[in-house]
């Protein structure tokens, strides 16, 4: 059996975002106390039922002939006055050649039509923060496939949902002081039809071994309080690539500045 928690909300109005995209996302909204509902679902490709909280038993040295996932490399350039320097990167081994970028994330929207537009995001554990972290569905992009088309597969893979692309961002650095690794945003819609209730079975995930994913579904107008009610947990830290998506949103609603 799998559980996930999934938080509705009643439409109302909202002010727009301040972004082109977070607009796209945001008008027509406004706070209304959340509907919580916790859902039981039955997976036909599922990990094995969660048992205890994981524990890191060992951290060690890694040789690099026996990474399969990553490298380290060194740089040596000439900077911006002629002085030659080095830096230490991690690359990834998987880049896909087709899309010369390694991953995708999936912003995406949910359409009720009787319920106020919502995001889903996703909650796992992450080994290398030993922490779970609260993110947007997201995946390695294959080698033959394009940034869509993996965002279509990595969606339905984790969510169970199908979706429509709404829009590609340019090529994004991830964490350029440190490593070469990049991605890009995908924005994606899911029509819901009218008896998707809150209370139904939910689309079936299709994960893999050693995947635990948990789901929630957030109304847009608590999208960020809700980030920063996770932040504030034991063990539980938000992606900055989501976090500061819902951060522009919750700016461009309260900013004093004028209209943006």
């Amino acid at each position: 059996m799998r559980h996930f928690v999934a938080l509705h909300h009643h439409p109302a109005l909202l002010s727009s975002a301040g972004s082109a995209l977070a607009r796209a996302f945001t008008s027509r909204l406004a706070r209304r106390p959340i509907i919580i509902t916790t859902i039981t679902t039955t997976r036909a490709f599922t990990m094995s039922p969660k048992t205890q909280e994981p524990v890191i038993t060992k951290i060690s040295d890694l040789p690099l002939a026996e990474a399969k996932w990553i490298t380290l490399k060194r740089i040596d350039y000439v900077d911006q006055v002629g002085k030659p320097r080095t830096w230490e990167v991690a690359t990834r081994k998987t880049r896909a050649e087709k899309a010369g970028v390694d991953a995708v994330a999936m912003g995406n929207i949910l359409l009720h039509p009787s319920r106020a537009p919502a995001t889903l995001i996703v909650i796992q554990y992450r080994p290398p923060l030993d922490a779970y972290t609260v993110e947007w569905p997201a995946g390695l992009i294959d080698a033959d496939e394009t940034a869509e088309e993996a965002a279509v597969r990595e969606f339905k893979e984790e969510t169970g949902y199908e979706c429509k692309v709404l829009s590609v961002s340019p090529p994004q650095a991830a964490d350029p002081g440190m490593t070469n690794a990049n991605m890009q945003l995908v924005m994606v819609e899911v029509q819901l039809k009218e008896e998707d209730k809150e209370d139904v079975e939910g689309p079936e995930q299709r994960l893999e071994d050693g995947e635990h994913i948990q789901r929630v579904v957030v109304p847009l107008a608590e999208f960020y309080d809700r980030l920063v009610e996770y932040s504030k947990q034991d063990r539980m830290i938000v992606a900055a690539k989501l976090f500061h998506f819902a951060a522009g949103m919750h700016f461009a609603k309260t900013q004093t500045y004028g209209p943006l």
